[in-house]
């Protein structure tokens, strides 16, 4: 009994005052998913491993390393789950209207943006590029990059990154009003359906891994990943692997990443004024994304006869489906007869793809 209590006493006494706060983080990041349905998937598993780790001695550490070890560090998890994501993507809208991709290349710009007030705020080449890349909404990326360049900021970086992504319908509507009048938040924006043969279909991921291999080598892997399980939908041969890619793969990577991610959530490592100043530039890079691909539409409606409506700029953006949802969502509420749905899945898809170029092109410029 005496030395229950004298180990009792000495696990309070490790007690920190940054532990607490990280608890109420972790609440915070609970209460998000299960009160707010901001991918639970990810904030829960984040909130519980916050609190996890953030006990004194606590015993999950070892356990999270090793997970950390096995599944981020060397890149696995976010690879993997790119399968399930690729599975989950149609690529339909784009291929049936090309010119979408424009938007998607045009909402990275937040990236760029980022990468140079990073620098300006004295942090390394390689940790602002890893900063920036925060702008893309896309944490598999993230995770890539910042640990292909050796980021020491890793563990921030990854939670600004699938916080943002989970915080969507938050950050974006507020941008895009800002920046739209309600003219033009009505603007309708017919679908017109064409057919997209299946080998068309089979033959956009093929292409499309050739492509940005050749253009951004350092985009590989994680382009290729994500095609391959495209191209596991639209084979029409391995229709319950393509199913298990979607739920039970996705899934199961998404609740190991949210707890392995908590390993790098420990108050003395994370609490830290560079910590804080790495969310704002996250928040500035998710900001700057949107109105991109905002203010790109409203551009190119100066020289288009006809009108497109520049809210489904803001899905260019890697934030996929969530933001095409948003998006739908905030057009249905200016007018309930706007469906812009196929729009803006179309425009949301191409970011996912420009997103990954784009951290390719971060690693070609910075290895």
């Amino acid at each position: 009994m005496a030395d229950f209590l004298q180990d009792l006493l000495g696990n309070f006494g490790e007690l920190t005052w940054q532990m607490p706060i990280m608890w109420a983080i972790g609440a915070i990041l609970i209460y998000l998913a299960i009160k707010k349905d901001m991918e639970p998937s990810l904030l829960l598993p984040m909130g519980f491993g916050a609190i996890l780790v953030n006990l004194p001695n606590s015993g999950a550490i070892e356990t999270l390393e090793t997970l950390f070890n096995a599944g981020i560090d060397n890149e696995l998890f976010p690879l993997l789950l790119f399968i399930g994501i690729g599975a989950m993507i149609d690529f339909g809208p784009v291929l049936n209207n090309p010119k979408l991709m424009l938007f998607g290349a045009a909402a990275q710009f937040g990236i760029f943006f980022t990468l140079a007030l990073a620098s300006v705020c004295s942090f390394l080449p390689n940790d602002a590029a890893s900063i920036a890349v925060i702008g893309a909404a896309d944490g598999p990326t993230s995770i890539v990059v910042a640990n292909a360049l050796g980021s020491k900021y890793l563990g921030a970086i990854m939670v600004a990154a699938y916080s943002y992504m989970a915080l969507v319908p938050i950050v974006q509507p507020p941008v895009i009003k800002l920046l739209t009048s309600k003219k033009e938040r009505l603007i309708r924006m017919p679908y017109e359906q064409k057919t997209v043969t299946k080998t068309t279909r089979i033959l956009f991921p093929i292409i499309v891994t050739m492509l940005v291999g050749l253009v951004a080598p350092g985009a590989v892997a994680l382009i290729g990943f994500l095609m391959f399980g495209n191209l596991l939908r639209e084979c029409g041969v391995l229709n319950s692997l393509s199913e298990t890619a979607q739920k039970v793969l996705a899934n199961l990577i998404t609740l190991f990443l949210g707890l392995t991610i908590a390993f790098r959530m420990q108050a003395d490592q994370f609490l830290s004024p560079d910590t804080l100043l790495i969310m704002g530039l996250g928040l500035v890079a998710f900001i700057v994304d949107t109105a991109g691909g905002v203010l790109f539409a409203k551009l190119l409606n100066v020289f288009s006869k006809t009108k497109i409506n520049p809210m489904i700029g803001a899905c260019g953006i890697s934030a996929f489906p969530m933001s095409s949802r948003v998006v739908h969502k905030m057009g249905l509420k200016e007018d309930p007869q706007n469906f812009l749905l196929m729009h803006t899945v179309g425009v949301n898809v191409s970011g996912q793809i420009a997103s990954v170029i784009a951290g390719g092109l971060i690693l070609s410029f910075f290895l």
